[in-house]
């Protein structure tokens, strides 16, 4: 038979949403980074065409 699960303590539930809050700060901070890092040209991780590249295509 089935029972009842204990409740959560609003501590527990705090905590986990903290950690949950400051993955996503630190993976936003890298993504801005990394935007700024392209947008300078000094870039060396980031791989992506660039006007010249497409101008050998055709």
């Amino acid at each position: 038979m089935a029972c009842p699960k204990k409740k959560t303590s609003n501590a527990k539930r705090d905590q986990r949403r903290a950690h949950w809050k400051r993955q996503a700060a630190l993976e936003a901070k890298k993504a801005l980074s990394l935007g700024k890092s392209v947008l300078s040209g000094r870039s060396n991780s980031f791989v992506y065409p660039t006007d010249e590249d497409e101008e050998d295509e055709e």
